[in-house]
């Protein structure tokens, strides 16, 4: 049997990075925080119930850390309707379908948001499984999401497709191999450095090559 793939949904499938970026820019802006964009990227495919914490202090996220992330999710939401899946995205569930892997889309995100990616994708029939929040007790870099996933699949051998050292870091605590796309905005060093076997453009290059992939093999 060829390993499972779990495919990251946020800033992997859909185009949603840049969004959650402004999204938390002004969630921590209604509470008197300012941060600089460049920073809230650099902490994006971290779970937010980390990311307040990572990009401020522990005291500011026990005294606001809960109305941020509320603050952030409304604000998301508002932004939502300009989310678009990434060029290719579905095709590539499609080609790894018909070469016999399970596929499983890998989310932390709430249920309604992810809803509203799989109509995006049109994946509902084509995928054999997803995750959210309801499924991860702890977010990346943890492992827990990428385990949840990968249980959904049926177990066994898996290669994972992400966007961010966070996705890569989570896998390889989970004991899977991670391919990495640029479209979420991290650098092929960085990416390479978080331990990703192979890294390519966009999902569109991954799906032509992927035969050089272990999801090709």
């Amino acid at each position: 049997m060829p390993p499972a793939a779990i495919l990251d949904i946020d800033g992997t499938l859909v185009d949603t990075n840049y969004q959650h970026a402004i999204a938390w820019y002004r969630a921590f802006r209604q509470h008197e925080v300012i941060l600089p964009l460049w920073r809230i990227h650099r902490h994006l495919g971290m779970g937010g119930d980390q990311l307040v914490e990572a990009l401020t202090s522990e005291e500011l996220e026990e005294e606001k850390g809960d109305d941020i992330r509320t603050a952030e999710k409304a604000l998301y939401l508002a932004l939502i309707e300009e989310v678009e899946p990434m060029e290719g995205a579905r095709q590539l569930i499609v080609d790894l379908k018909e070469s016999g892997h399970t596929v499983v889309l890998a989310s932390s995100a709430k249920e309604d948001e992810v809803d509203h990616y799989l109509d995006l994708l049109d994946a509902r029939d084509l995928a054999d499984g997803w995750t959210t929040s309801a499924d991860v007790e702890a977010t990346k870099p943890e492992p827990d999401l990428v385990e949840a996933a990968v249980e959904k699949a049926g177990g066994g051998d898996a290669v994972m497709v992400g966007d961010t050292p966070w996705d890569v870091k989570a896998a390889t605590r989970a004991g899977v191999e991670t391919i990495a796309v640029l479209t979420g905005g991290f650098a092929e060093a960085e990416l390479r450095d978080a331990g990703a076997c192979a890294v390519f453009e966009s999902i569109e290059e991954l799906r032509q090559r992927l035969g050089e992939t272990p999801l090709g093999g």
